[in-house]
This record gives structure tokens, C-alpha cells and sequence, in this order.
């Protein structure tokens, strides 16, 4: 069972192919790219990589807007090389996940100029349209402020089509049964091809009923999800889709199933939204509410934990009062913000590149009742370039070296501007040059990485909180199969002195070890533990020691 659940104890590594590696020197990054740098990637210890859109595109929205289904993009080379990756990563025990963008197609899609071009096409269905401008045309915009409308007018189709993304990204009919069945055929392709998975984007929308009549808060058909996983554990059985669905906790069991039928995974944007508003606020106790309101799942499913991604840093689910604490302590500047709802920031710009205070934030990201999941760079300390536009300034060229363009292109120009100047340039933030540096940020994260994989009682086990008389403190405590791992972190820049009880009967629980340190800790004579902990300072023990370890290795 723990094989086929591959996904309770991986760590995934997301990354945009086209600003990875280039390997024939155009300035945009390719699979030959990519695979040359699987050895770098397996070195780092993460066990799966979760690739963007890398289908034929006109790229309008970085990839999201696809215009087929079934192929490669030229620019990052072709199927065969994307095959000969898969297998590369197979050969280094690294599964592959990809984006798989169902909800809207590119305007450009041959569905889409085929429906709009002919009302008798077969594709007309494959869309949503209206005769007549709907009512509510004005609302439920994904960009507010840069979508004027979900509708617009199409003059070659005579007609009205939906879009909740931007206008040149038309929303499939995804209640069709035809566009359902295509949906599986998509998947069951690139399953042959070497996948073991999709992040499934913007699933609450593919699942919404959809249309001009409809009124309030669409409908979903959850029916959907369950037909998508049977279909891939029927072509394969340990492949999952990750669903990105930004939805209250109430919501959560209609994704993950009662029965565990439906999503193999979500993000835990609650915990997300809440970790930041902690760093930011020094205070534990909003993120132990999110952790405890999110914890019912089933015993197969598992949470996605991530600090940043691709997109902005999301806010929505905080108290307004919540939320401009986060903006005031990491995006106080008008330019760092987006949608009036985010942050368009990569994290080691936000924490002003204070190394106590990044290594914190990924120790309590890797000890997260979850699966982390890395954005590319965050492992060097990347940061971003606020000039460009949007979330593009977050996307910038992976940095490799000190050498022209950070190693990442021969080209003088690239596909988006490598950061070539101020604190985080790349003659200051490169791989190389960390991985000669024992103590960088690169070789700690690669130490945290093989941590949170020799302490499987994060993936698999039961969650407690255990109550401290510091707010800044969270002490979480994982039990599975008999052992315990307890990890408590400091939010606050002061050191503190506390007192824990760590909730392990006698014997086990009168000994600590850091497993970051080696160091022990004594039960005194009431059971507790004092413990020193350094301001942004943070310990992994095992409960009980080398005798628990050795048991859990013989169980």
C-alpha cells in the first residue's frame, strides 16, 4: 500500500521548462535542457517534478492558454525529447507531474475556430454561448482589474462566449460528455508517454455548471473528479492528480471523496494563507486553527504544503485586518501587490533575505501535516524583478552559475530577463557557487530535503498541537506506527525558554533528539521538557530516541 501511495512522503519540485535550462542556445529553456540537469534535481533529493504548460501555445498567459492538447512546443523541442526525459527521470527514480489545463483552451485551439467559424461545427457544444450578453457578465472575473468581463462577443460566431480566465482563453463545455471523454483521452496520452500525474489547474471551474442561466453560486458536478480518477487508476494505478482548488475546509471531503474516489491531492492554500499571516504576525495560533480545520481527510488522500508558486501569493482566505498585516510585513510597496488580494514576490525577497528567518519558513513548510511542494530557485534563494509585468516578475531564468546570463542561456537574450544585478543577481545567487558553500542556503535545504524523507511520520502520521505559553511557538506532534516526531518552531525574533509536555507516556517520551543536531533532551521529573529554543529557531526530535528509531525501522 505505501508504494502505491508513492505521493504521502514525495517531494515535488515544480519548474517551468522554458526557463530551466537551454541547451541549443536560443534563450528559451527545452527538455535536452532539462534533462541535463535531472542529476542536479535527484542530487537536491526531491522525488517528483511537476512540469507547467509545455504544450503548443501562443503564450499569452505563460502556457495556460494551450492550443493542442497532444503535443510539444517547438521552442522546448518535441515529443521525442519530452519521452527521452521521462525516461531519463524514471532512471533516476524521479516521477514526472504535469499541468493538465482543462478548464479553457487558446482562442487559437482548432476546437475553438472551428465552433465559432460553423454553428453546426462539432465543436460548437465543446463551448459556452450565449445568444445575448448575460446579466452577469460583469461578475466572477478571475483578474479583477484586468478582466473587464466573463463574456465577450465574438463577431465570426455571431454569439457570446464565457470565459472566466482572460477573453483569449475561451471555457470548454466541460459538462459536455465529448469534451469528458477528450479530457480522458488526454490523460490516458501523456500517461503513455512517462507521466505519473497532473496538477489538475483551476478545478473548481472545470466542475462548475456553467452557462448564461446560471444564477448565484454554480452548481458542481463532483461526479466529474470520480470519473477522472477511476479512468487513471484504470490505465495506471499509482498515478494521482493534484487538484488545485482554493475552496473553505467545508468543501474539502467533496474533493478528496468520502470514499477517497475523487482527488488523490489538494493544496492547502488555508494552511498557506495562514503560515504567512503567522511570519508575518508571530502568532501560531491562526495557522494550529487552519492546520486542525483541514486535518479530516481520507487515510490515501494528502495535502499539497507550499509556500510559494507560480502565482501570486493568494490572501483571500485572511480577515482583511489579517491580510494587511501580511501586506505591511512582505509587500508594502503598491508594485509588490496584485488583484488587490496577493503578492507578486518570490519568498527570500519577502523575508529581505534574512537567512534565519527563510530557513525557518522551510523547516515549517518540510514539517507540515503534508507533501511540500518547492518552487524552482527557492532552493538558491531566488529572487524577482518587480519590473516586469504581473506574476512574470516571480518567473525569471533559473541561475546557474556567475557566468554571462547565470549559466542558463548562451543567447545574449532570454526568454525573460535573467536577474543580472543587485542582491539577488546571479553573480551572487547561482548554483554553483552554493555548492561549494557547506554552509549555503542550497546545501541546507538538500539536508532538510532528506530529513523530511527519512521522517515518513509527517507524510503518514496523525497531526497534534500541543499547547505552549507562547504564542510565537508551534509544537506539532506526528504519531505513526508507534513513533513519534515532534517539531516546534519559533516565529518570533526573541529566544524563548519552554516548558513541553510532549503527550508520549514514559519511556519513550522522557527522551528527545533533534534529528537536525543530535542533541538530547531529558524529561525532568514531572515528565516535561525545558527546552531553549533561538529566535527563528526551530528542532525536528524524536520522541523516545535511537529505541524508537530502531523500532520503527524493524516494524
Amino acid at each position: 500500500m505505501i508504494n502505491d501511495l508513492w505521493y504521502k512522503n514525495a517531494v515535488v519540485y515544480c519548474l517551468s521548462v522554458a526557463t530551466f535550462m537551454d541547451a541549443d542556445g536560443d534563450g528559451i529553456g527545452d527538455f535536452i535542457g532539462l534533462e541535463r540537469r535531472l542529476d542536479y534535481l535527484q542530487g537536491l533529493g526531491v522525488t517528483a517534478i511537476w512540469l507547467m504548460p509545455f504544450q503548443p501555445s501562443p503564450k499569452r498567459d505563460g502556457g495556460y492558454d494551450i492550443s493542442d492538447y497532444y503535443g510539444v512546443d517547438p521552442d522546448y523541442g518535441s515529443l521525442g525529447d519530452f519521452v527521452a526525459f521521462t525516461h531519463a527521470a524514471k532512471q533516476r527514480g524521479l516521477r514526472v507531474l504535469i499541468d493538465l489545463v482543462v478548464n479553457h483552451t487558446s482562442d487559437k485551439h482548432p476546437w475553438f475556430q472551428s465552433a465559432r467559424s460553423d454553428p453546426h461545427s462539432r465543436y460548437r457544444d465543446w463551448y459556452v454561448w450565449s445568444d445575448k450578453r448575460p446579466a452577469n457578465a460583469d461578475e466572477g472575473m478571475v483578474f479583477p482589474g484586468v478582466q473587464t468581463s466573463t463574456w465577450t462577443h465574438d463577431e465570426k460566431a455571431k454569439a457570446w462566449y464565457f470565459h472566466r480566465f482572460f477573453d483569449f482563453q475561451p471555457d470548454l463545455n466541460t459538462a459536455n460528455p465529448e469534451v469528458q471523454a477528450e479530457i480522458l483521452k488526454i490523460m490516458g496520452f501523456w500517461i503513455e508517454l512517462g507521466v505519473s500525474g497532473f496538477r489538475m489547474d483551476a478545478v473548481p471551474f472545470v466542475i462548475a455548471e456553467k452557462g448564461a442561466h446560471v444564477k448565484g453560486k454554480p452548481r458542481e458536478h463532483f461526479t466529474m473528479l470520480r470519473d477522472f480518477r477511476e479512468f487513471l487508476s484504470w490505465r495506471q494505478g499509482d498515478a494521482i492528480i493534484l487538484a488545485e482548488a482554493n475552496v473553505l475546509p467545508k468543501q474539502d471531503m467533496d474533493y478528496f471523496g468520502d470514499d477517497a474516489d475523487r482527488m488523490n491531492m489538494m493544496f492547502n492554500f488555508q494552511v498557506n494563507q495562514a503560515t504567512f499571516y503567522a511570519l508575518a504576525a508571530h502568532d501560531a495560533r491562526p495557522l494550529v486553527k487552519a492546520i486542525e480545520r483541514t486535518k479530516p481527510r481520507p487515510l490515501s488522500c494528502q495535502w499539497g504544503i507550499f509556500l510559494r508558486n507560480h502565482d501570486e501569493l493568494d490572501l483571500g482566505r485572511l480577515t482583511e485586518t489579517q491580510r494587511q498585516t501580511v501586506f505591511d510585513a512582505f509587500g508594502p510597496d503598491k508594485r509588490m501587490q496584485l488583484y488587490d488580494r496577493g503578492i507578486r514576490r518570490r519568498f527570500a525577497p519577502m523575508m529581505d533575505g534574512d537567512q534565519r528567518r527563510i530557513r525557518l519558513a522551510y523547516s515549517l513548510m518540510f514539517s507540515l501535516p503534508g507533501t511540500p511542494v518547492m518552487r524552482y530557485g527557492d532552493e538558491i534563494g531566488m529572487g524577482d524583478d518587480l519590473l516586469l509585468r504581473e506574476r512574470e516578475c516571480a518567473r525569471t531564468p533559473m541561475q546557474w552559475t556567475a557566468e554571462a546570463h547565470g549559466g542558463f542561456t548562451l543567447n545574449e537574450r532570454s526568454v525573460s530577463p535573467v536577474i543580472a544585478s543587485g542582491p539577488y543577481g546571479y553573480p551572487h545567487v547561482n548554483v554553483a557557487d552554493q555548492r561549494h558553500d557547506a554552509g549555503s542556503l542550497l546545501n541546507w535545504m538538500q539536508g532538510m530535503i532528506r530529513q523530511r524523507k527519512e521522517a515518513p511520520e509527517i507524510g503518514w502520521g496523525d497531526v497534534v498541537s500541543l499547547q505552549t505559553e507562547h504564542p510565537g511557538v508551534l509544537a506539532l506532534r506526528y504519531d505513526w506506527r508507534g513513533n513519534s516526531v515532534l517539531c516546534l518552531h519559533n516565529l518570533d525574533a526573541k529566544p524563548v525558554e519552554l516548558r513541553l509536555e510532549t503527550g508520549v507516556a514514559k519511556p519513550a517520551g522522557a527522551v528527545l533528539v533533534d534529528l537536525l543536531t543530535g542533541a538530547r533532551s531529558e524529561a525532568g521529573a514531572d515528565g516535561s521538557h525545558t527546552l531553549m529554543i533561538d529566535g527563528y529557531g526551530y528542532h525536528w526530535f524524536r520522541v523516545g530516541g535511537l529505541d524508537a528509531l530502531m523500532r520503527r525501522h524493524t516494524t
